[in-house]
């Protein structure tokens, strides 16, 4: 019978929170097609959270091991992928940096088509049907997949890691590597400078917009996310297009869809493609000046004034709780 295919992430024998995402989306398209789940593990030895993957919706897990697959190895990702993906329905990543990168090569090597950055998927008539943003955001397109195996990568933070209800630990099979020509070598990976907490996994998220006027205020940004600790920074686009703030720490449709526990939107209109970017976060605060500002009709809770009075004030008061 044929299945899906989820490739898990993992960084240095850890597995990054995406690659749950990306199993509750190809447990979605299985259980549309009536088909099991194999999710796959492509590291240098044992990965710290693989033993969650059953629970989390995988019927097996798969493991291919090799030296150079401690990092990211395009060559040997791809031919290992491709030596198996042929007999499944459909290939399910992650559209990270890695994904991004590999979710072509083995489409282009399996001959098949590519649905990039997926926010929804589905199953219409037996077909796979994905969803994704086009025109910066600007309008969704729909694509039928008609190929086997599909080729689907999944935005980050789009789908909210499931369970496999009555299911135990998935069975672990372990895979051959083929012979392969490294063409790419990864020596390394390297977070910005200023990253200390990226945006995309943080639990608690503090942004900056225009209305913080300078980019030497933003300082009251990351008080603010230093006292809720740990917290990460991030930033609108016009603020990271003025130079304020590195690509990195940029929420929206152009930068990093976020969906974390609290989200608070300090000087930020919300323009569509930002709020494409935060919406499904689980509490929004909007600190604005501005009481017609958009981001005011998805927030939970709405300041209206002066963001230079009210975030300092908001700084101590959660300084004074937490020291409680």
């Amino acid at each position: 019978m044929p299945g899906i295919l989820a490739v898990m992430e993992q960084r240095q024998g850890v597995l990054r929170k995406v690659s749950l995402e990306v199993l509750a989306a190809a447990r979605k398209l299985a259980d549309g097609l009536g088909q099991p789940v194999d999710a796959i593990l492509l590291a240098a030895g044992p990965v710290d959270g693989a033993a969650g993957l059953g629970a989390a919706g995988a019927n097996r897990v798969l493991t291919a091991t090799q030296d150079s697959f401690g990092l990211y190895d395009p060559d040997g990702y791809v031919a290992t992928l491709a030596s198996i993906g042929g007999g499944y329905s459909a290939i399910v990543l992650a559209a990270t940096a890695t994904g991004k990168d590999l979710a072509p090569r083995v489409a282009a090597r399996l001959g098949q088509a590519a649905a990039t950055d997926v926010t929804e998927l589905g199953v219409d008539g037996g077909k796979i049907t994905a969803t994704r943003p086009v025109y910066a955001g600007k309008a969704l397109q729909r694509v039928t997949l008609g190929g086997a195996p599909a080729i689907v990568s999944i935005r980050p933070n789009t789908f909210a890691a499931g369970k496999n209800d009555g299911a135990g630990a998935a069975d672990p099979i372990t895979i051959e590597v083929p012979a392969f020509t490294r063409r790419v070598t990864v020596e390394g990976i390297k977070a910005p400078a200023q990253a200390t907490l990226d945006v995309a996994e943080a639990s608690i998220i503090v942004s900056g917009g225009r209305g913080l006027k300078e980019p030497a205020n933003f300082k009251l940004i990351e008080e603010l996310a230093a006292a809720f600790g740990p917290a990460a920074v991030g930033a609108s686009r016009a603020v990271v297009d003025a130079g304020w703030r590195e690509h990195s720490a940029q929420v929206g449709q152009t930068g990093k869809t976020v969906s974390p526990s609290l989200y608070v939107a300090v000087g930020i209109s919300g323009a569509i493609q930002h709020l494409a970017g935060m919406r499904t976060s689980k509490v929004i605060v909007a600190i604005n000046k501005d009481k017609d500002a958009p981001i005011f009709k998805v927030a939970d809770y709405g300041i209206v004034g002066d963001l230079f009075e009210i975030v300092p004030r908001l700084t101590d008061e959660i300084k004074k709780l937490k020291a409680e």
